[in-house]
């Protein structure tokens, strides 16, 4: 890696290698390659032998990865134009066939071929992370379903919910990603054989007007690439709305993960719940105690780029004039692989967060006492109507302490003294070890909290984590940094 020239920290910092390597120059120019393999192969099977050749096609096969990118490159900034830049290097290694590499095609029928097989793949890919982190968090929430904590609604105290349910909040947002990844990946289709501006015409002169085996041709290709069906009709391009479509689906991810990375540090300022902190890892360089939740602040970060991403691929469909215009080519060359690279650095830092978060149920229960004598106070209420006294009363009374207890806490930093103010009170038919049993058993002021983690466990992640058995635990979620 050189040191003088600026590196892409996606690369550099943050991303897998698959997605690195799916991105890559050579892997687009290969693709490049089997784009104008299947289209000779289609062209050859459906008649045109006498032009296209068999040893023709088997001369591209050989020499599909033979790639040499510094003749690509010089000739490209000789003619400008680097599809054709492609076909001269691919053809100084056929010779045989340089005369029918992009018979008939034009620049984007390798360019959006391509684009559209890689990004297939990359979906695969931010899949697979996806259900991991779902998996690791249905496991963290099973864990923890009975683990009463406050819950927090303003990031202020409100009822107690568990630590479990909590994560089914976030497991939710995740699910509804999946089906929308689910359902982009089944929009997915070849651009095919189109010709220049999608009408087909340079093809239907090779085949002397025969349109059915123009039609022909579209199929077979796009199969040969991998895919059950083209898009039925384009103009130069497969249509720009797929782009934005993906953004917004990868942005959708990426906002999942923003929302869990601040939870998850202001639950850690908190103390009650954290990111895995490393043995030798350094908080702070000036704080030595300093347990920052770096991971999550990273991820936020992440996310906060992803998010924004979507505003461009949004312009840049709504400006495709007519049948194209060009100034969609240098925004998606950056836009596109940033894209997925920020989705697959996200998600990396999810699996690698989600895999072993720590819980303190210590630090739980003391804001939980601290809270809870004024969350009682309703069922304090009610069994003081149950010994006969009245209730508008007692709820006056018990108001009266409440704010007193307030008072003392914000203002002079002392413990929650509610329960003892009442148990001192005579008209409060309780003592301070009645009291005490009334608030003390959390699970009561949860609710359905845990039935409702395990129903949602049963009846809606596992069955959906089903299908994806074989690769959950076999995600690579180490950091670089």
């Amino acid at each position: 890696m050189s040191r003088d020239i600026y590196q892409e920290p996606l690369v550099s910092r943050y991303t897998s290698r698959s997605m690195q390597e799916l991105f890559s120059e050579r892997t687009r120019i290969r693709t490049w390659r089997q784009c104008w393999i299947a289209l000779a192969e289609a062209q050859n099977e459906l008649g045109l032998s006498h032009i296209v050749s068999r040893e023709m096609i088997d001369e591209l096969k050989e020499q599909a990865e033979n790639i040499d990118f510094e003749l690509a490159a010089g000739k490209e900034k000789e003619i400008r134009h680097d599809v054709m830049a492609h076909v001269f290097a691919y053809g100084q290694k056929c010779p045989k066939a340089e005369g029918v590499i992009h018979l008939g095609a034009t620049s984007q029928f390798v360019v959006c071929n391509t684009d559209l097989i890689i990004q297939k793949k990359a979906l695969q890919i931010v899949r697979n992370s996806l259900v991991n982190v779902i998996a690791n968090l249905a496991g963290f929430a099973n864990k923890y379903k009975l683990l009463a904590t406050l819950g927090y609604t303003h990031y202020q105290p409100a009822q107690p919910t568990t630590v479990g349910k909590r994560t089914t909040l976030y497991i939710q947002d995740l699910l509804l990603d999946l089906d929308y990844l689910e359902n982009l990946e089944k929009q997915f289709k070849a651009r095919g054989a189109k010709g220049t501006v999608g009408t087909q015409a340079t093809f239907l002169e090779l085949f002397d007007g025969d349109h059915e085996k123009v039609r022909q041709l579209d199929v077979l290709v796009a199969r040969k690439l991998g895919f059950d069906e083209s898009f039925p009709v384009t103009g130069q391009t497969y249509p720009r709305k797929l782009d934005m479509k993906t953004a917004e689906t990868l942005s959708g991810i990426g906002a999942s993960a923003h929302k869990f990375a601040v939870d998850l540090r202001l639950l850690s300022n908190l103390k009650v719940q954290e990111e895995p902190f490393a043995q030798k890892q350094v908080g702070s360089s000036a704080m030595a105690y300093k347990r920052n939740p770096m991971r999550s602040e990273r991820m936020t970060g992440l996310a906060r780029k992803l998010m924004g991403l979507t505003a461009d691929f949004s312009a840049t469909y709504a400006n495709q004039w007519l049948e194209r215009t060009l100034d969609d080519s240098a925004i998606r060359r950056m836009d596109i692989p940033q894209a997925f690279l920020l989705t697959d650095a996200i998600l990396k830092l999810y699996i690698n967060i989600s895999s072993d978060m720590v819980v303190f149920p210590e630090q739980i229960k003391k804001h939980l006492m601290q809270e809870l004598p004024f969350m009682a106070t309703e069922k304090i209420l009610m069994a003081g109507v149950e010994k006969g006294k009245s209730r508008q009363e007692l709820h006056e009374i018990i108001k009266d302490h409440s704010l007193a207890a307030g008072k003392i806490v914000k203002e002079e930093g002392q413990d929650n003294d509610l329960l003892q103010r009442l148990a001192d009170d005579d008209r409060v038919p309780f003592t301070q070890d009645e009291l005490q049993v009334i608030v003390s058993d959390f699970q009561k002021f949860t609710g359905r909290a845990t039935e409702q983690t395990e129903e949602f466990l049963d009846n809606y992640v596992f069955p959906r984590l089903a299908p994806y058995r074989e690769i959950l635990g076999k995600v690579d979620s180490e950091l670089s940094v």
